[in-house]
């Protein structure tokens, strides 16, 4: 049996990879990566600088692991749907093996890719891998995907027996000869037009399994105390590693299940288990990515503001939390989950600008950006989304700051020009002493909180037609 074992930039591991052991099994295993311009063609490596400099470093990774067990990646240029079919047929494999997206995009991939490989009569087998159980496979009783994450959780939880996470294939066969194909090596930033930016984590499956290690060791005894402090290192830093799938979810999942009891542990697990439910309702309604989920705000009567639209970008809107979770989006390629639920309402709610602004953003920007995670994120702060935030519910950043960051550590170290606020005043330096002010060289707020929150819930309920509950 010849397998090509088709890695696609969410499975960058060797160690609990369903394709890669299946292959390994049963004969000759071709690893290989396709440089497709969808995403590497400099202009569109360009949109997603952070992202792509941890997936360089996971390939990169990923070429070395595969050279140690006795392989090696085969990286070639080209459009996917015509690459994976040509080469299938060029090197007379039996099947292509590989892990399923859930975003429509990577369906409609695949469905061209099956039916190209169907023509040569070679099989196309899809693994499940990116969640822990198969989207679409939790159902409610009337046998429709769930609303709500409460019940859906509940049913992830009678059914769900991850297993034990697969260990790396001790060795891969070689390389079949004569393959006959022209290969590149994995690109560098700057071949892509690229700066290389220090402040981001490393990626590759080594680095991840650090994190994954240090934080089972450390922040997690305490997590569910310190998971919504942003002046904190309570949470796992993992996300990037579950986009790109430098670990499994499952090996997550185990490492965290394995430590114990504990608050700590179920509220974690149940962190994995929101990711989850975001992931199965991006594959029941795939057109989460364009439309909110709430039909009610189609056509919501967003603004055009320019103005306020830069200084949210730019961390200028006077509002310390909102302006920090800004800078450290631009600067490091993360935010703090609890200060990218404050920027978002802002933006959404204070600003009354649109939600999928914000979002396509952070999707640019967050080395972490994961369609399903960030569509439902945003959807849920915005209040049009799957069991969201309610509409008339409306973050105080200010309450928000003093609650999670009571000594403004956290907007201090991005947000310098305060740092001689002191904490009294670092969450509405607007209040400080006049002298004081007159030092910190920072904004006053673009918008006043409590008119901004009347303003949205007379637009919201003028066209959702209904009056606050």
């Amino acid at each position: 049996m010849r397998s090509i074992v088709w890695f696609r930039g969410k499975d960058l591991r060797v160690a609990d990879h369903g394709p890669l052991a299946e292959a390994a099994a049963s004969g000759d295993v071709i690893p290989l990566f396709v440089l497709d311009p969808h995403f590497f063609r400099p202009d569109r490596a360009r949109d997603l600088p952070h992202r792509m400099q941890f997936l360089l470093d996971s390939l990169e990774a990923l070429a070395a692991n595969l050279a140690q067990l006795g392989s090696r990646l085969l990286v070639v240029p080209g459009r996917s749907v015509e690459v994976v079919p040509r080469l299938a047929t060029q090197w007379r494999v039996d099947r292509v093996l590989a892990h399923r997206w859930v975003e429509p995009f990577g369906r409609e991939r695949d469905r061209r890719v099956d039916e190209a490989l169907g023509r040569s009569g070679i099989p196309f087998q899809l693994f499940e891998g990116e969640t822990l159980l198969p989207p679409g496979s939790v159902r409610n009783g009337q046998g429709g995907m769930f609303r709500v994450f409460t019940p859906f959780a509940r049913a992830c939880g009678a059914r769900l027996d991850p297993g034990p996470a697969l260990n790396a294939p001790k060795r891969l066969p070689p390389l079949p000869g004569g393959l006959g194909v022209d290969v590149v090596p994995v690109p560098t930033m700057a071949e892509l037009g690229l700066s290389t930016n220090p402040r981001l984590q490393a990626g590759g499956e080594g680095a991840g399994r650090a994190r994954l290690k240090a934080f089972v060791a450390g922040p997690l005894a305490d997590y569910a105390g310190d998971r919504d402090r942003m002046d904190r290192p309570g949470t796992s830093r993992l996300s990037a590693d579950l986009k790109f799938g430098t670990l499994s979810v499952r090996a997550v999942w185990q490492a965290v299940a394995d430590a114990g009891g504990g608050e700590s542990i179920r509220r974690y697990l149940n962190e994995l288990l929101w990711r989850e439910f975001s992931h199965h309702l991006l594959w029941e309604w795939p057109a989460l990515l364009e439309r909110p989920f709430r039909e009610g705000f189609s056509g919501f009567p967003w603004r055009e503001d320019e103005a306020a639209w830069e200084a949210w970008t730019e961390g200028r809107t006077g509002y310390p939390v909102v302006d920090a979770a800004a800078r450290q989006l631009l600067a490091e390629g993360f935010v703090h989950n609890r200060a990218r639920m404050v920027a978002a309402s802002f933006l959404a709610k204070h600003l009354l600008l649109d939600y999928r602004r914000g979002e396509a953003h952070y999707l640019g920007w967050l080395t972490d950006g994961d369609w399903a995670q960030n569509n439902a994120g945003w959807q849920w702060s915005a209040g049009c989304g799957c069991d969201a935030q309610p509409w008339f519910r409306i973050f105080n950043p200010v309450a928000q700051g003093a609650r999670f960051d009571p000594e403004g550590a956290y907007v201090k170290r991005w947000v310098p020009e305060l740092a001689a606020c002191p904490p009294a005043f670092i969450h509405e330096p607007w209040k400080a002493p006049r002298a004081l002010q007159a030092g910190l060289d920072y904004p006053d707020p673009i918008v006043d909180h409590a008119s901004a929150r009347e303003r949205f819930l007379a637009t919201a309920k003028g066209h959702l037609g209904r009056g606050t509950p």
